[in-house]
């Protein structure tokens, strides 16, 4: 696809359902951003409102009362517009009782337009452990990830996930092989150069590596980038490959941009081009494993 098609009018709509900040470049800033960007219309509704990240300080959280959540999620599933809905992308929940609701827009979205896609960013912690409470974490991964044709969890929630540390690439990818949905994509997963950091994308015949330079103290936000960038490319029919090898790119760009200018947040403001057409340069490599059939009994059920 060349840059020109961007500006083609009818271009599915992106359901996002993830955090929103005031200050800074994370959750659904950063997703609709980039989403926007890439001119699909998006549709988002906040699970969480907080000032900025908790990472930079001790943050007020205000969410909606569950009741009230649930009722603009029941709207949203009757919505006569639901039918542009060609994907939905969900982050981090504010509460588990959120999931249940979320579950019924992806079905009710599918109902609509059966082949809409639907990635599930689980965002529920990282090398430090869980950073949501723990029933928070069991109910994306037992409501929402059955659900899901992408995931996007890192290499320490896939962990938490399969219940064991990985010693290498391949016991991930026949973790994430295990998890269910057609496509997982596992940032920080082992790299296999020095100094370096990888995206792993795994299928149920693929696995894909993308690797680039480390970057020091990288700010908070990329996974929710990559997250969107790579399901925007999937729903411009890249192939799993070039929307790995260009979502990875224009992450790494705009990380590597940002640690330049020494901000604290990602400079997605200033760096919007890196989505279009970034020119980083990532070492992009296939690895060798023996297939596994899928099991995601419970995705075809919603469908």
């Amino acid at each position: 696809m060349s840059d020109s098609d961007l500006k083609t009018p009818d271009r599915k709509s992106v359901l996002v359902i993830s955090s929103h900040v005031a200050r800074g470049s994370v959750g659904n800033r950063a997703i609709v951003f980039a989403l926007e960007t890439l001119k699909h219309p998006v549709w988002a509704l906040p699970t969480v409102v907080l000032p900025w990240h908790p990472g930079h300080g001790p943050a007020t959280r205000s969410m909606l009362p569950l009741d009230e959540f649930s009722a603009i999620i029941d709207d949203l599933c009757r919505a006569p517009w639901l039918g542009e809905v060609g994907a939905v992308l969900s982050g981090y929940l504010g509460s588990a009782a959120q999931a249940g609701p979320i579950a019924k827009l992806v079905a009710a979205v599918r109902d609509r337009n059966p082949g809409a896609h639907y990635l599930c960013d689980p965002v529920i912690g990282d090398k430090g452990g869980l950073y949501v409470p723990e029933e928070t974490a069991e109910a994306v991964r037992d409501m929402l990830i059955p659900v899901a044709s992408i995931a996007t969890p890192n290499r320490y929630e896939l962990e938490w996930i399969a219940g064991t540390a990985f010693s290498d690439n391949a016991e991930i990818i026949e973790a994430a092989r295990a998890l269910g949905p057609e496509r997982v994509l596992v940032t920080t997963a082992l790299p296999m150069m020095a100094n370096s950091t990888g995206n792993l994308l795994v299928t149920g015949k693929d696995a894909l590596m993308a690797e680039h330079q480390a970057i020091p103290d990288p700010p908070n936000g990329p996974g929710d980038l990559l997250s969107a960038l790579f399901l925007s490319h999937l729903m411009d029919g890249r192939s799993d490959e070039q929307a790995l090898q260009r979502a990875t790119s224009s992450v790494f760009e705009i990380l590597a941009r940002t640690a330049k200018h020494g901000a604290d947040e990602l400079t997605l403001e200033r760096e919007a081009a890196s989505f279009v057409r970034p020119f980083a340069l990532v070492q992009m490599r296939r690895i060798a494993t023996p297939a596994r059939p899928q099991k995601n009994k419970n995705k075809e059920k919603t469908r």
